[in-house]
């Protein structure tokens, strides 16, 4: 009886890690050790566990969302050019789905999938965020940025 308990407990654990959520990395000089993130994605601790997952989230965070665009019309170069706006906080792009590339991953919640955005990390309270939407419009770049409250979502192929 105690080895099924054991094992009970154990199934449970793991039910409850697919459902962990990682830490994001918001410093942009930082490399992300988990993973294969792409410079233009938002990277974040992802479980180590051996878990077999469809996909695994980060933790909530809030986002300004400097550009929205047609899907896939956002450059590398484009986004570069934000981030040296912003060098203390990671400026990131929505390419999921792009140029049929199998090897993006990374998608983003409480976004429109039919469109593509530019963003910058703007913290983990509306607080942060609100004092980065200021510093945003100060730039005169960026007349639509909102603030978005997300999450990013890694998909295991």
């Amino acid at each position: 009886m105690n080895r099924f308990l054991i094992a009970i407990t154990l199934s449970l654990a793991g039910i409850a890690s697919a459902h962990a959520q990682g830490k994001v990395e918001p410093n942009p000089a930082n490399v992300c050790s988990d993973g294969d993130f792409k410079s233009h994605e938002l990277c974040f601790k992802t479980p180590g566990d051996g878990v077999a997952r469809a996909e695994t989230l980060s933790e909530s965070f809030y986002a300004v969302i400097l550009k929205t665009a047609e899907r896939c019309s956002i450059t590398e170069d484009e986004r570069l050019e934000a981030q040296k706006l912003f060098p203390q906080t990671k400026v990131f792009s929505m390419r999921f789905y792009c140029d049929d590339n199998i090897e993006e991953n990374i998608s983003y919640t409480n976004v429109n999938d039919k469109f593509g955005f530019l963003a910058v990390y703007a913290g983990r309270t509306l607080e942060e965020a609100k004092a980065l939407l200021v510093e945003v419009k100060a730039t005169g770049r960026f007349p639509g940025a909102n603030i978005r409250k997300m999450q990013a979502k890694l998909a295991y192929p």
